[in-house]
């Protein structure tokens, strides 16, 4: 009998059963684990990636056609509701000459939504990304089939009568909803529910803006939450063919066109920086008087259902003075960009918007965040470049480029979508040169908002309600150790001719392996056999001098010395065991060592020490300085 130099996990597991401390195991994964670590050896994926990537190709289809559709039926009620008139000519509200009367179209608006909500679902409140990620991450993917037309309508119905928001937050719910559907009439995973979900996401957004690379990115960052082919191969294919769809319908002409702008200098480069770090400061701010107001209307002593209209009596008002507040305004956007709004006319733009988009999104209407932002971010970074080239002669400043960064920016500081803003935005204005300045920008835009905001726009309403959602993504850290180099090398075992009272007199000493829970069974010549647990010991009715072999409930679940981790780990959990015995893959009867949970707890003290842990490694000379003799080294 073999003596471990390491204890094993002190807590009482059953070998071979379906439970472990009354955590239930499917049974019916266990057969295909094996397999499923064969194939992440070797890096291939499971040819049911192919299925789920064509029916992620049909919805990505079916959301773009969808996105189409919204368009349209965002353009009829603008065009009934401004301008009395049956007709789907993509119009904006701002050329109505209704006056005063105008505050009243939003209120019927907003009168309508509520009740969509309390008849239909709360849930199509707000601008759709936080409650399709909450689905994601605490409902395994599965929305209520009718968001697929709820969600849609009540937001047409809401930017058709002047909402001051943006038609992709909505599409991507929506697309969301039609991926999470298909999954549920299907026999589905979770995980594939999740990439369904997020391929329809995407290709919502993809159809809305012509902008495919950006759509996939945004569910990375905001869906998926994970960088894994099964998951990005379908959701690009959904996200391309939609782009795909939208160009036979529109054309391939960027959704934000702007004038070719010119390479920055260096002073240039360094002013966009400084811009997206001002409007990252601004993000935190925009953040936080959103969820203040929402705080405002959660006390008004009236129904929630009669928030909406409230918020658009704002809305109304504001459009009386300010009347391209009214709608989408994409319009806006792409004056702005091309420098053809500027002065005091931008500046009373941008504030008028952020007030009737702040006060529509906090009384709970249905509405898109991404193109409010644009609006306001793009006017902040037009005011501050005209602001610095007038207080600095000489500043080469572009305004158009400015503008840019800063719409930009303030998405990702209210986000935290870093890549996203900045792919999106080149995707959108197809302007190549202003990729170094989007990324100086939206990075210091992140940094600050990191800094200054625990949650974003996306996750504060997700976290108020107790949950939290993932914020960073990294390998899987056990992924990348072996089994055999943390193994236990010298393993407590007996023989399988050992009776089992030899076996509880072992128990009951003062021997350091006594402690352990379960123990391999071996023949000679170090066959394993199996492995019996202290439990399984204590409640047999053999004889005293039965060996132990009859103990036995099956063959040993084992790891292989060259598996990672992880795959102990989830053979461990599937199993319901909580060690499993080494063998080689060349010899799997042989025994060789043993891996424990306290193996993988342990393990992670090397990743804890490799964040943590600070020293100096070289002297001003060049050599190497020992840890011992390190006096700055601390954790």
């Amino acid at each position: 009998m073999d003596e471990s130099t390491r204890g094993n996990d002190a807590a009482p597991e059953q070998t071979g059963s379906s439970t472990t401390e009354g955590l239930p195991i499917a049974p019916s994964l266990g057969p295909t684990l094996e397999a499923a670590g064969a194939q992440r050896r070797v890096g291939r994926l499971r040819p049911r990636i192919v299925q789920i990537s064509a029916i992620a190709v049909g919805v990505g289809i079916a959301a773009a056609f969808i996105a189409e559709l919204l368009g349209v039926l965002i353009s009829l009620i603008t065009n009934l509701a401004f301008y009395g008139r049956l007709s789907v000519e993509n119009v904006s509200p701002a050329g109505n000459g209704l006056g005063w009367f105008v505050v009243a179209i939003p209120v019927v608006g907003g009168l309508i939504v509520g009740v969509i909500a309390r008849t239909g679902s709360r849930a199509i409140r707000g601008h759709g990304i936080p409650e399709a990620m909450e689905q994601v991450l605490f409902n395994q993917s599965r929305i209520p089939a009718r968001m697929t037309f709820l969600k849609p309508l009540s937001s047409a119905i809401a930017i058709g009568t002047g909402g001051p928001f943006g038609a992709e937050g909505p599409i991507i719910a929506t697309g969301g909803a039609l991926g999470s559907l298909v999954g549920q009439l299907m026999r589905t995973t979770a995980d594939e529910r999740k990439t369904l979900l997020a391929a329809g996401a995407a290709a919502g957004m993809s159809a809305t803006f012509g902008s495919p690379v950006s759509a996939v990115v945004l569910a990375i960052e905001l869906l998926l939450f994970e960088y894994r082919a099964r998951s990005i191969v379908p959701v690009a294919l959904a996200s391309a063919v939609a782009a795909a769809v939208r160009f036979h319908f529109v054309g391939s002409a960027p959704a934000f066109p702007m004038p070719q702008v010119a390479e920055p200098s260096s002073i240039a480069l360094a002013s966009y920086v400084v811009i997206g770090a001002l409007a990252g400061l601004a993000s935190v701010y925009v953040t936080r008087a959103v969820y203040r107001l929402e705080d405002g209307f959660e006390k008004l002593p009236i129904h929630w259902m009669w928030w909406p209209a409230l918020g658009a009596v704002v809305t109304g008002v504001v459009g009386v003075f300010a009347p391209r507040t009214l709608g989408v305004g994409y319009d806006n956007i792409v004056q702005i960009l091309g420098g053809e709004l500027g002065g005091k006319a931008l500046l009373f733009l941008a504030t008028m918007k952020l007030v009737s988009w702040l006060v529509s999104l906090s009384s709970g209407t249905s509405g898109g965040t991404l193109a409010p932002l644009l609006t306001i971010g793009g006017g902040l970074g037009a005011l501050v470049a005209t602001v610095a080239v007038a207080l600095v002669p000489g500043l080469s400043l572009d305004v158009r480029v400015a503008a840019l960064v800063g719409m930009a920016a303030l998405f990702a500081g209210a986000s935290r979508a870093f890549l996203t803003s900045v792919i999106f935005a080149f995707e959108a204005t197809r302007q190549p040169l202003g990729l170094l300045p989007l990324l100086g920008g939206c990075g210091a835009a992140y940094l600050v908002s990191s800094l200054m905001m625990k949650n974003t726009i996306m996750t504060e309403k997700i976290a108020r309600r107790g949950s939290r959602v993932p914020d960073e993504y990294q390998a899987d850290f056990l992924e990348t150790v072996l089994v055999r180099e943390q193994a236990t090398k010298a393993v407590v075992s007996f023989g399988a001719s050992d009776t089992l009272a030899t076996a509880r007199a072992f128990l009951r000493s003062d021997d350091p392996g006594a402690s352990h829970q379960g123990f391999p069974v071996v023949e000679e010549g170090g066959k394993l056999v199996g492995v019996f647990t202290q439990r399984e010991l204590a409640r047999t009715t053999l004889a005293e001098d039965a060996p132990l072999r009859d103990l036995l409930k099956g063959p040993a679940i084992v790891a292989f010395e060259d598996e990672s981790l992880r795959e102990a780990a989830d053979r461990m959990v599937l199993k319901g065991v909580g060690r499993l015995p080494v063998v080689r893959r060349d010899a799997p009867s042989l025994l060789v060592g043993i891996v424990t949970r306290s193996d993988l707890l342990s393990a992670h003290g090397v990743r804890l020490q490799a964040s943590t842990h600070r020293r100096r490694h070289l002297d001003l000379q060049g050599r190497p300085i020992p840890a011992e003799l390190d006096a700055s080294s601390k954790a």
